[in-house]
């Protein structure tokens, strides 16, 4: 797969589509390679006329990754928030975000769709503020907007979070099978198959917990970005499940609010993850959303017209 020069690092991304349809940037969520974007799933958007484009987060999957910098302890970085006192991270939301501009830069894209989840939700709210001009819509899913007032995860959901994940293949994969099962989604067929197969090619393409621990900290320093959202004009759709126990509704209900105009859609029995069974939901949702909104997709290229 190709690589781009984004922000002083490099990462790795895949297209789907015609080079000539509407552009869709997908960013993943904490600890989440690109392929956690099923392949089936970016072909669907593809046949939906988007030229979609995944990637690797820094510090993840085939992206540099940054081992310069320290690993951080992510309880005293907890214990920092809680307290109102400022987080040390290596980086923040807002550089991840500054990625995805870099990387739209490198792919000749002025302006595109970006559909963020989890994680990636927080970063795509973070493009929205800090670039709002490289945004024809926003779409968050399964996000929240690090309004401390929102429920937080559910103590068996913190436990999938901060339990550190084993090195070795096979209990890596088990430890995945087990995680799903808890922050999946209880009204859609638990896919044990499919989860294995994802988490024995998300180990063989790159472990590094690490990163990972990095990308925490820097949910946990970016804050609050509740205030800041309401000052954000692009269309934005938030997606949430009623059954998430990890990004609580609330934290959806919150990002819709903040935002002005924003829509709601909620997915009964949707958890922390995207079921195959919501899939058309959503991306009948993604297609209407930026239907509203979508310009020609030449003009959300750069003036050279450049696609990679």
């Amino acid at each position: 797969m190709p690589r781009a020069q984004a922000n002083g690092i490099e990462l790795e991304y895949e297209t789907f589509g015609r080079s000539s349809a509407r552009p869709l940037v997908l960013i993943m969520g904490l600890g989440a390679q690109m392929v956690l974007w099923d392949e089936d799933f970016c072909e669907a958007l593809a046949a939906r006329d988007f030229f979609v484009v995944r990637f690797d987060n820094r510090d993840i999957g085939l992206s540099t990754h940054l081992d310069d910098a320290d690993v951080p302890n992510v309880w005293t970085a907890i214990q920092r928030s809680m307290t109102n006192q400022p987080v040390d991270a290596p980086y923040t939301l807002a550089e991840m975000a500054d990625d995805t501009v870099y990387l739209m830069a490198a792919l000749g894209l002025e302006r595109a769709h970006v559909v963020g989840a989890s994680m990636g939700g927080m970063i795509a709210q973070t493009l929205a503020i800090r670039h709002p001009e490289r945004l024809l819509t926003l779409t968050s899913i399964m996000s929240t907007t690090g309004n401390p007032e929102v429920p937080p995860a559910t103590p068996d959901a913190m436990r999938v979070l901060m339990t550190p994940v084993p090195s070795e293949r096979e209990a890596y994969v088990e430890r995945s099978v087990a995680s799903w099962r808890v922050i999946g989604s209880p009204g859609f067929p638990f896919d044990e198959e499919r989860i294995r197969r994802r988490a024995g090619r998300s180990f063989d393409r790159a472990f590094h917990p690490a990163g990972v621990a990095r990308q925490l900290v820097a949910i946990i320093a970016s804050g609050n970005r509740k205030e800041a959202l309401r000052s954000v004009t692009t269309p934005t759709l938030v997606i949430h499940g009623d059954a998430d126990p990890l990004a609580r509704i609330e934290g959806g209900r919150d990002t819709a609010a903040a935002i002005p105009g924003a829509e709601l859609l909620i997915i009964e029995g949707m958890g922390h993850d995207l079921p195959r069974g919501a899939w058309p939901r959503i991306i009948d949702a993604i297609d209407a959303h930026a239907s509203k909104a979508s310009p020609r997709a030449a003009d959300a290229r750069d003036g050279r017209g450049r696609r990679a």
